[in-house]
């Protein structure tokens, strides 16, 4: 079989490729030089997934810059392996996926719709929330004044952007307390990122991410990884924010912050693996997802969000959460990404 590749690599020097405007667009807002490529993947992951689909099937690498389209015209895969995040607005994980559709190519992964719901944080929490799946209360902030967005907030308050991942703009300023450091915090927000900041009201407890792979009722929830915020320096804020996961975690000095499996009793496991299993299927996820979850003060988990295009890195020193999820379940890096080809053929029909 002939499989596509599709993909946004962060290399590791600038290249003059960079700067064409033809195959790059120009840079998104973020931090000039810190997070504006965070999402993509450097060159070694991209080179693992090539050498790993390259074993079993034919293999043609497409880079999801600007060439994309006429690229996969001209060579039209029987099927796309896509973990191309895109660079700029709220569709960006959107556009393969959209050229996909209208070249009438099959592919991996959820579709542009349910892409961009996960993406927009508020409008996949507006469909968890409708289907009484516990998610934290939320407002978006576009502007002052709030007009009374959050007269039925209590104090502490969580702000981060509403349409970034990777830990874009949660930094250890995130967690807000009274009014001034809302201000300051959303404000920050908005100036950064040219977009409207997500207020939530804060879960105290722990903290778990959990992979999905599959589809519909055969989903298969992988063991649950815990965040394990007691490794953090003194005074970090008890959250995965930018600081642990791009500045203090790094292969020099790592820090011990996932476990997997997370050590919980069997009615909490059934609850998380539950609301996974919901939030996935409500929101039309397919193939592989990673479902962020954190327990309210009576113990509860809720979902924080979705991410259908997890990280798939494959070095095991390396914090990647959906990998360590399936190495603790016994799977090789092969095993990973077969079973999503597997998965995407099995839903679309398609004999191997």
């Amino acid at each position: 079989m002939r499989v596509g590749f599709t993909y946004n690599m962060r290399r590791a020097a600038s290249s003059p490729e960079d700067d064409d405007p033809h195959l790059y667009p120009q840079h998104a807002p973020g931090i000039s030089g810190l997070d504006n490529f965070a999402e993509w993947d450097d060159e070694q992951t991209i080179a693992d997934l090539i050498d790993t689909i390259g074993k079993y099937h034919e293999v043609v690498p497409i880079e999801a810059n600007l060439a994309a389209y006429e690229k996969l015209r001209d060579t039209r895969p029987d099927l796309v392996f896509n973990i191309a995040e895109g660079f700029h607005g709220v569709a960006r994980e959107s556009l393969i996926p959209a050229m996909l559709e209208m070249l009438a190519i099959p592919y991996t992964g959820s579709d542009p719709i349910t892409l961009g719901l996960c993406l927009d944080k508020s409008r996949a929490k507006e469909i968890l929330a409708f289907r009484r799946v516990p998610t934290a209360k939320f407002a978006v902030l576009h502007a002052w004044p709030l007009n009374g967005q959050l007269r039925h907030f209590d104090y502490p308050m969580f702000v981060k952007p509403l349409s970034e991942g990777s830990s874009k703009g949660i930094w250890n300023d995130a967690l807000v307390h009274n009014h001034t450091e809302l201000k300051k915090s959303v404000e920050k927000v908005w100036q950064t990122y040219q977009q409207p900041a997500l207020v939530e009201e804060f879960m105290p407890g722990r903290e778990f991410t959990v992979a999905m792979l599959g589809n519909g009722a055969n989903v298969r929830v992988l063991p649950i990884v815990e965040i394990n915020f007691s490794v953090l320096p003194k005074g970090a804020l008890p959250v995965y924010s930018w600081e642990p996961k791009w500045l203090w975690d790094n292969p020099e000095s790592p820090l011990e912050i996932y476990q997997c499996p997370a050590k919980v009793d069997h009615e909490l496991q059934m609850k998380i693996e539950t609301i996974c299993r919901k939030a996935f299927n409500f929101l039309g996820c397919r193939d592989l997802c990673r479902i962020d979850v954190r327990l309210d003060a009576e113990g509860e988990p809720t979902i924080l969000e979705l991410n259908p295009l997890p990280g798939l890195i494959k070095d095991p020193t390396i914090h990647s959460c959906f990998p360590k999820a399936a190495y603790a379940a016994g799977m090789t890096f092969d095993e990973i990404i077969l079973g999503i080809i597997d998965a995407a053929c099995q839903r679309l029909g398609i004999r191997q």
